[in-house]
């Protein structure tokens, strides 16, 4: 069975930082292009970084500079560390496993992030 678990989210003040962390069995992790994805209020969901299965990171333009996804093959984990933070990042922080051309992609449940004074 297929879990990616999310922690780490939580209330933050603005320019503050917070560290998400997503840990996944089931699954060939190592072999994983993981991401991770928000989804704000009222907005789709969108990309927030990328690392493929050879270390090639990707970001949003709107939080290159301030957030940092990495990961730990032998702990089956991905991270993504925030700061800087700011309102507009509140969101619905979501971690992802795909294998490209294939048809697996798995995503998580989700944990809430809010920045807030």
């Amino acid at each position: 069975q297929v879990q990616l678990v999310e922690s780490g989210g939580g209330l933050v003040q603005p320019g503050g930082s917070l560290r998400l962390s997503c840990a996944a069995s089931g699954i060939i992790f190592r072999a994983a292009h993981m991401g991770w994805y928000r989804q704000g209020p009222g907005k789709q969901r969108e990309l927030v970084a990328t690392e493929s299965n050879g270390g090639s990171t990707n970001y949003a333009d709107s939080v290159k500079g301030r957030f940092t996804i990495s990961r730990d093959n032998a702990k089956n984990t991905v991270y993504l560390q925030m700061n800087a933070m700011k309102p507009e990042d509140t969101a619905v922080y979501y971690c992802n496993a795909d294998y490209p051309l294939t048809r697996y992609n798995y995503w998580g449940q989700g944990t809430q992030v809010t920045v807030s004074s």
